[in-house]
């Protein structure tokens, strides 16, 4: 494996340029607001300000995570009325109030969070909705506590020495922290982070058998979007320094999302343009406030149907791509596996005892037993509906076995999620593609090593042993396209390239050669063997009898979630109980169950 400081000059410039826009746009826009002297103009400015920092959080949720919200305007709320109460009724100083707002909205929404996040689509959207209704029928209803209509006034601003701040201070501290927010988001964004997001928004069930928890990082990114929010409803208490019930409306919920979906969900730079545009949208409509639902109503349609990425998302497409990170690398071959990963020195890698899995009245799997060992390859085969797949499930934790264990190189990981056991180097590739196809390969491959990268901590590392993983299964040139796009060959191996990129010490291959020709699929056959060349046990899924009985070194044969034969290929082909299970026979029933299928039963 390469040294990956070679990367690390190229990586630390690639996120210097970065980010050298964003403080050139954010030095001169502060040199614009302290020149200006309409408060007209200057307020229009802050709101801008203020919408791109609650865009921003949206965008992390709605944009990469795929989760829509329609809650916004009650953790808008939230920011605000937490430094309303404590400036004027515990006299906090105001910049304590207004770092403590992001943190109560922050808490807010993993509040939110944990319920919400169990439903999905409009489920989702609607359980937002519905808090964002209690909180602005709470607030306008508490008048005690909240000020109701009437809302609380006397809610201290940030000061200047002994001065509060202008308007155009305040201008300038919403820059300062667009800038700061944009900068941040940028750099999580474009890492592991942004990947394991886009990665559970494509595909949840392969990001999760990726190494990625799928609920704690949509619980992240609900977090992130809530304590944005809130900073942004705190920045315009302090400013009014006076809120009240008005502003919290679905109204404020709905335009949020606008924000994002307009200027381009997804994209980094969709919020910017999400809030210039509609922040003077809003400018003009103020003389028709009768209309505004409607135009709103309408740009939300036109963004969802006819401009589905937005408007950062159209410019995107017209803008080359590139890989800056990798340009001039020259990655050596692959040649190990299993960096750092514990495998016992004699027995098993992975023991199956007695798992058994129904499905109502319908075993799937009964009582099966297997032994699997590391460098060596294994084939699971059997008739249609045989229980192969279930078995895949069960041994990745996609499912969970009724009654059983399964032990990976001694330790117990039978109650084990899919991503911990990703984690511990059990990868796997589907019977039909699961791959992420609106990232490139690269990406697809990086999810593949997420788990990798949290024990590194270091993405150069994890993007050099990418570049291995792909020469070595013949992709290296197809880095920078998107997945989706390439032939199904290909992207069969690039789905195998993001299960090699975890450094596995168990590969479990669903029908590998579902879809591929002869020629595809004898490259493939020597590429598995290679793979078990490298120290990978492999558990291979496979119709493909010719396929099977060239490569496998060991062979189970499952019929009706039984195993009814394991061995070497040349003892199954010859294995009545095998010929039995795929044939049938008419003159007798089978050896320990009813008589078999008289017709043919195809592998």
């Amino acid at each position: 494996m390469m040294d990956a400081s070679v990367l690390r000059p190229a990586a630390r410039r690639f996120a210097l340029l970065r980010a050298a826009p964003a403080l050139g746009i954010g030095a001169a826009l502060v040199a614009l607001a302290l020149t200006l002297s309409n408060d007209f103009y200057l307020y229009v400015a802050f709101m801008a300000g203020v919408y791109y920092i609650c865009a921003s959080g949206m965008n992390v949720l709605a944009g990469y995570a795929g989760q829509k919200s329609l809650g916004q305007a009650g953790l808008f709320a939230a920011g605000a009325y937490t430094v309303a109460l404590l400036t004027t009724r515990l006299e906090l100083p105001p910049a304590l109030a207004l770092a403590a707002a992001p943190l109560v909205a922050a808490a807010v929404g993993v509040l939110i969070a944990l319920p919400s996040l169990r439903v999905k689509g409009p489920s989702l959207a609607l359980v937002t909705l519905a808090f964002g209704l209690v909180v602005e029928k709470l607030v306008t209803e508490w008048t005690d506590l909240f000020g109701g209509a009437q809302g609380i006034y006397g809610i201290a601003p940030l000061t200047l020495g002994d001065e509060p701040f202008a308007l155009k201070h305040w201008v300038v501290l919403v820059i300062v922290l667009g800038v700061a927010v944009h900068l941040a988001l940028s750099h999580l964004l474009n890492g592991r982070f942004g990947r394991a997001l886009l990665a559970l928004q494509s595909d949840e069930i392969a990001a999760e058998c990726a190494g990625i928890s799928v609920y704690r990082y949509k619980t992240l990114a609900f977090v992130l979007a809530a304590a944005l929010c809130g900073l942004g409803g705190a920045l315009v208490a302090q400013q009014n320094q006076y809120f009240n019930s008005d502003f919290v409306t679905f109204h404020l919920s709905v335009f949020i999302l606008l924000l994002v979906l307009l200027g381009g969900a997804g994209n980094i730079y969709g919020p910017i343009a999400g809030a210039a545009i509609l922040t003077m949208t809003e400018v003009f409509l103020a003389q028709w406030p009768s209309v505004q639902h409607f135009i709103y109503g309408a740009m939300l349609l036109f963004a969802l149907y006819l401009m589905p990425t937005g408007v950062a998302g159209a410019i995107a497409r017209v803008l080359p791509r590139r890989m800056a990170v990798l340009d001039g690398v020259e990655t050596p071959p692959l040649t190990a596996m299993q960096r750092g990963r514990a495998e016992p020195s004699a027995g098993p890698l992975l023991e199956v005892t007695d798992v058994s899995k129904a499905f109502g009245g319908v075993v799937t799997a009964d009582k099966v037993g297997l032994r699997l060992h590391a460098h060596r390859i294994h084939a699971l085969i059997g008739p249609n509906g045989a229980g192969k797949s279930t078995l895949i499930n069960i041994l990745t934790g996609v499912i969970s076995a009724d009654s059983g264990t399964i032990r990976l190189a001694g330790q117990d990981i039978t109650r084990g999620t899919a991503h911990a056991r990703a984690a511990r180097g059990i990868a796997r590739t589907f019977q039909n593609l699961r791959l992420f196809g609106s990232m490139t390969v690269l990406d697809n491959v990086l999810i593949g090593a997420h788990a990798r990268i949290g024990v590194t901590g270091r993405e150069e590392d994890a993007v050099a042993k990418a570049k291995a993983v792909l020469d070595f299964v013949g992709l290296g040139e197809h880095a920078g396209a998107l997945a989706g796009s390439l032939p199904y060959g290909l992207q069969r191996r690039v789905e195998l390239a993001r299960a090699l990129a975890g450094d596995p010490v168990l590969l479990l291959l669903d029908e590998p050669a579902a879809g591929l020709n002869p020629r595809e699929t004898a490259e493939l056959g020597q590429l598995i063997k290679r793979i078990g060349q490298l120290g990978v046990a492999v558990l291979m899924v496979e119709h493909d009898m010719g396929l099977v009985m060239r490569i496998s070194d060991e062979i189970v044969v499952l019929d009706r979630g039984v195993v009814i034969a394991e061995g070497a290929p040349r003892d199954i082909q010859t294995n009545p109980r095998v010929i039995e299970a795929y044939l049938g026979r008419e003159d007798s029933p089978a050896p320990d169950g009813p008589e078999s299928d008289k017709e043919e039963r195809p592998c």
